[in-house]
């Protein structure tokens, strides 16, 4: 299956340098990460175009012969213009639709207000990437079963992928404490990928986190001689202002389809 989106292109390239298995199965694709059994973005079925009435049920046999393990459900939809498809029959089976903003860039531009109080670098040792378990807790609180062990077994892919040479995580700092993170990701090809931009909730508003993207656009220019930056954003939440302000555009639209698992009973 030819991958249209450039969103799922570049989740399956870093899916695949993290070490989860990404397998053509005709008319969509699997993806499986067997040592993260619990991330959904992980372990789902990339589909070939929208769902369409009816095809719900189908999907969701395909998927439970697939992951008969699995607690969750996700599809990716192959398309770029955020039509999942059928969404009142997914809503109505418990589906939830996200769509995120495909951004790219071949330029970045400096902040307007750069912080200057941080110190920003590269993630290196094994407090730092002890402290990012805890910056992605603080940041993103998931309230899922078994959560801080989904997070440390995905930051030590994160870790596997860096030390392979496949890119830098970057930190922002004060002293030694971490304040933000960000990942950016390559296989060479001339395309590079942030991962998990994120502030902890204590150093919001601070100019840090777009200093840090500055910071490691310019490092994916100079360093990884990347030709385009790609950063997937939430079109509603306020960073992707920042993006923009950087020299981002948004050129597509992801589509995201998840049914979470069942919440346990009193």
């Amino acid at each position: 299956m030819e991958i249209t989106s450039l969103g799922y292109r570049t989740d399956l390239l870093l899916l695949a340098l993290g070490g989860s298995e990404v397998t053509g199965a005709g008319d969509h694709v699997v993806v499986r990460t067997p040592a993260n059994p619990t991330f959904w973005w992980g372990n789902f079925l990339l589909l070939p175009s929208a769902i369409r009435t009816g095809e719900a049920a189908r999907w969701l046999e395909v998927f439970g012969r697939t992951f008969p393990a699995a607690k969750h459900v996700a599809f990716g939809i192959d398309s770029v213009d955020g039509v999942a498809g059928a969404e009142d029959e997914l809503t109505a089976a418990g589906f939830e639709v996200e769509r995120s903003t495909v951004m790219t860039a071949r330029s970045v531009v400096p902040p307007a207000r750069p912080n200057t109080s941080s110190t920003y670098r590269f993630l290196s040792s094994d407090d730092d990437w002890e402290q990012l378990v805890g910056l992605a807790l603080a940041a993103n609180p998931m309230d899922v079963e078994d959560y801080e062990g989904f997070v440390r077994r995905r930051e030590a892919a994160h870790r596997a992928v860096v030390e392979a040479g496949h890119g830098q995580w970057f930190g922002a700092f004060d002293g030694g404490r971490l304040q933000a993170s960000l990942g950016l990701l390559t296989d060479g090809s001339g395309v590079a990928r942030f991962q998990d931009v994120q502030t902890h909730p204590d150093d919001r508003g601070q100019g840090i986190a777009s200093t840090l993207v500055h910071t490691a656009s310019a490092y994916g220019f100079e360093e990884l001689k990347a030709e385009t930056l790609v950063m997937v954003a939430d079109p509603e939440y306020l960073a992707i202002r920042i993006y923009r302000a950087l020299g981002f555009d948004g050129t597509e639209t992801q589509v995201q389809v998840t049914k979470p698992p069942a919440k346990p009973g009193p």
